[in-house]
């Protein structure tokens, strides 16, 4: 397209190639990850100058460039209009300037689009209390939650603020009023724009990163004042999640975090993805709900309860991570080496996996 910044023929590029993520490093030539694996876009080695042009031209206001300068990392959201919108992460690596940049859909598809559980519906109709989607950096939890939040804005009316670095998911004001709020752009962190959310009437805060203990806290705090709070975590399912929130604090505050947790904590979401069979991904989950032990096992650290909790309310719709990679397995979606490689307890795939590499030596 004439005129338009440089980055974005590559973005064009990797996402005609069914690519999610750019990465661009000095003395390489640009790559996608493209369901899952990283493919050169082209032969075309980048060097330092190209990279300070291409990185500089789409980072806008100019205060963003010296920030990038001063700190050595940054992220914000870059837009080509009528197409995607994409996460941006400039850094410094050991060659100089670099860059990861992830797509963003502009569609935000609906729960039924991305077969996710039923239960998430019922999720959605909480009231108040901590809603944790969790998974590894690419899993696709902001898809998820943003799935979530068009559910709510669909069925219901509630003021909804989102807490984001960047803003990700735009969603239009259907039913529901939904303030978009940008760290660093218009609030100064994350703890000060939750501060402010307390003062602002929401029914729904969603924080789009629990970092910090004080991001923690606040978020504790909003869902025990009577919020419905959704956040993400880095973690891979629901026991790791609660151990993650509590270790986050100092061992003088960790009873009181327990209690906070435990008065609040409604669901856990963990999400994984899978490469599927013939190529393309698909998720997983690992689904905890309130249950009426929940709140004793996280008070006094009892967390390895929890797979007892999830495996004994399956018909509420509560299932371990290994059932969901079992499920896919089973229906042939995915491979027993795959499944072996995700799951939590990787002895119950070793026989399965043994049987496919037989299999697959059998028939060279």
């Amino acid at each position: 397209m004439a005129n338009e910044p440089v980055i974005n023929k590559y973005l064009r590029q990797m996402l005609e190639m069914g690519g999610s993520d750019l990465h661009l490093s000095i003395n390489f030539p640009a790559k996608a990850r493209i369901h899952g694996n990283i493919h050169p876009l082209d032969d075309d080695v980048l060097d330092a100058e190209r990279m300070e042009h291409m990185l500089h031209e789409i980072c806008i206001p100019e205060w963003r460039w010296t920030d990038f300068m001063k700190r050595r990392d940054l992220d914000f959201a870059h837009e080509i209009p009528g197409l995607a919108r994409f996460r941006c992460n400039f850094m410094y690596n050991y060659h100089g300037m670099g860059a990861v940049l992830r797509q963003i859909p502009s569609k935000i598809l609906t729960m039924e689009e991305l077969k996710l559980p039923t239960v998430l519906k019922e999720i959605c109709e909480y009231k108040s209390g901590l809603v944790l989607v969790t998974g590894p950096t690419g899993s696709g939890k902001s898809t998820t939650l943003a799935a979530m939040i068009d559910y709510i804005n669909e069925n219901t009316s509630k003021h909804i603020i989102t807490i984001e670095d960047p803003i990700e998911f735009v969603h239009p004001s259907k039913n529901c009023t939904i303030v978009h709020r940008e760290v660093g752009i218009h609030s100064r962190s994350f703890p000060d724009a939750l501060r402010g959310a307390m003062r602002s009437d929401p029914d729904i805060v969603l924080i789009g990163e629990m970092r910090e203990n004080e991001t923690i806290r606040l978020g504790l705090t909003c869902a025990s004042m009577g919020m419905l709070v959704f956040a993400t975590l880095h973690t891979n399912n629901a026991p790791k999640t609660i151990d993650r929130i509590i270790d986050a604090f100092p061992s003088d505050e960790q009873a009181q975090i327990r209690t906070m947790l435990a008065s609040c904590l409604q669901a856990v979401v963990s999400q994984l993805l899978c490469r599927k069979k013939g190529g393309g991904r698909v998720a997983v989950h690992e689904i905890l709900l309130w249950d009426d032990g929940l709140p004793n096992t996280i008070r006094e650290g009892k967390i390895s309860n929890i797979r007892t909790i999830i495996d004994a309310g399956g018909g509420r719709g509560m299932q371990s991570m290994d059932n969901s990679i079992e499920a896919l397995l089973d229906a042939d979606i995915i491979s027993a080496e795959e499944a072996y490689m995700k799951a939590s307890d990787k002895t119950r795939f070793i026989k399965q996996m043994e049987a496919e590499e037989a299999a697959r030596m059998k028939a060279k």
